[in-house]
């Protein structure tokens, strides 16, 4: 995961509808069930997933009252302490 690409689809958000980035995860989890698809792609696929999905935790954040600054620093800390 990637905070610059988590705090821009979360700009995304703002000026658009959260409904886009739930359709595009739809999409995206059809598509990695396609015959053919290779490793990378999957890789790739995955990526973007993990930083989609990431966004949408950071905005449940915000709309519970959380500044975004602190939405993205906390989810950021909940994703470091799952790794470690």
């Amino acid at each position: 995961m990637r905070l610059p690409v988590i705090k821009h689809i979360v700009d995304f958000v703002d000026q658009n509808d959260e409904d886009w980035v739930v359709e595009t995860i739809e999409l995206l989890e059809h598509l990695a069930e396609a015959k053919g698809i290779k490793d990378e792609e999957m890789d790739v696929i995955g990526e973007i997933l993990s930083n989609l999905y990431g966004s949408l935790e950071v905005v449940k954040q915000v709309k519970e009252g959380a500044s975004r600054k602190d939405a993205m620093n906390d989810f950021m800390k909940r994703v470091t302490g799952s790794i470690n």
